[in-house]
């Protein structure tokens, strides 16, 4: 890149890593040298929580509004009911509005982290506002007549799937133009003048842009991140056990902080950079360790991204838990738990079941193959017996279950 910018968000998001493209990059820095702005990011309520890969553009609104600008977050709950096609293979399934709304209160709950929605601050808002009332045939006439379909078409979210021959439904085809609505009516509501996303949303963005000038001739503008991988080529976010939820109700802090502990040596430096606030320099000092002193690089990456979500006391107990846990070959009170009642237990319950019950297996057949390769452990032992049961004299004390040497997992009898 030649151009430098000079404001501090920009300079700040290109010095850390989130920067992957920009409509007009020095055209941006120069209005947000004349003062603040305000820039939206718009997340579908296709879940109960937000999960790791959406961290990044969260932390690019936290720096946004650090930077003394006002970062909108636009909830779909409109958008949400057509589901966005973007690279996908197949159609969303399609939710229900108390289900959208169920998502939304849920996602909300973990922005209240990262962004200040006081008075006159940070503000959310709901895509449903002026999308749910549309009137088809004026917003045909009105909006639509400003879309080139051959346009559309060109656009790589869509020609990837159309290239493949997979099906694309006249409703998902609408979602960019419903997104592209989105900037105009948060531009002459709110004055937006920028829209981030994902660089999977350039084509989205673009879209708005266009619209809006065509509309209201007003100056806007689109910024992207790039889309994460780990070093080992596995998308961001993504573990053996599924999606990183956000939420503490779906995945505990211990499991959270967990998934960054386990972070590959060579992706330390950039996740510091892009998922703290630590200085530039300090993460590529930490990033630049080898040996046994990267795994202290990577404990202060988990204590760092972990207060930021869930506080610094759940930071503090993950850490005493994996010490306890790693170092002292103890159970550790804040591991994942599975609580069986005596009627679960019966006669006895095998340990295939437990292993899969505990989410430290997909599968019981999955739990077999772990136990087969020696990967299980029952109470830091060699688990070597995928017939072995468990009875309720067994569980008077609390079992400790292992899948590798970084996932474990308790199983408690209630009473």
């Amino acid at each position: 890149m030649t151009y430098q910018p000079k404001s501090d968000f920009l300079r700040i998001i290109v010095e850390r890593g989130f920067l992957a493209d920009c409509t007009d990059l020095q055209g941006l820095d120069e209005k947000l040298l004349e003062g603040p702005l305000t820039a939206y990011i718009g997340y579908d309520a296709t879940a109960q929580s937000l999960h790791v890969g959406h961290l990044l553009n969260v932390m690019l609104l936290r720096w946004w509004q650090k930077t003394g600008n006002r970062p909108l977050t636009l909830m779909g709950g409109g958008t949400t009911k057509v589901g966005d096609p973007s690279f996908r293979a197949d159609e969303r399934p399609l939710l229900g509005p108390e289900q959208i709304d169920a998502n939304i209160e849920g996602m909300g709950r973990v922005f209240a982290r990262y962004l200040d929605y006081g008075e006159g601050k940070a503000v959310m808002l709901n895509n449903a506002e002026w999308l749910d009332g549309l009137n088809y045939l004026d917003f045909l006439r009105d909006i639509g007549r400003h879309f080139s379909v051959n346009r559309m078409l060109s656009f790589e979210s869509v020609k990837s799937r159309l290239d493949r021959e997979q099906s694309l439904s006249f409703l998902e085809f609408n979602y960019m133009i419903l997104q592209a609505y989105d900037f105009l009516e948060l531009s002459r509501r709110h004055d937006c003048i920028l829209q981030m996303g994902g660089s999977d949303q350039w084509g989205n963005i673009v879209n708005g842009i266009d619209l809006t000038r065509r509309v209201i001739d007003k100056e806007i503008f689109g910024l992207t991140t790039p889309l994460l991988t780990t070093s080992d080529g596995r998308k961001m976010g993504k573990s053996q056990g599924g999606a990183i939820w956000l939420n503490g109700d779906m995945l505990s802090p211990y499991e959270f902080w967990q998934f960054w502990r386990n972070t590959t040596d060579a992706d330390v430096g950039r996740f510091l950079k892009l998922y703290t606030e630590l200085p530039v320099e300090e993460c590529e000092r930490l990033g630049a360790l080898e040996g046994a002193e990267i795994n202290a690089a990577k404990v202060i990456l988990a204590n760092e991204v972990t207060t930021l979500l869930h506080g610094s006391e759940a930071a503090e107990a993950a850490e005493a838990t994996s010490r306890e846990v790693f170092e002292k070959g103890g159970t550790g009170d804040d591991l994942p738990t599975l609580t069986l009642s005596a009627a679960d237990v019966g006669d006895g319950i095998s340990v295939v079941q437990l292993i899969t019950r505990s989410g430290l297996a997909k599968s019981g057949k999955d739990a077999k193959r772990l136990i087969a390769e020696g990967g299980a452990r029952l109470n830091d032992e060699a688990l070597g017996d995928a017939g072995l049961v468990i009875g309720a004299g067994d569980l008077g004390t609390p079992i400790k279950l292992s899948a590798g040497r970084k996932r474990h997992a308790l199983v408690v009898l209630e009473g």
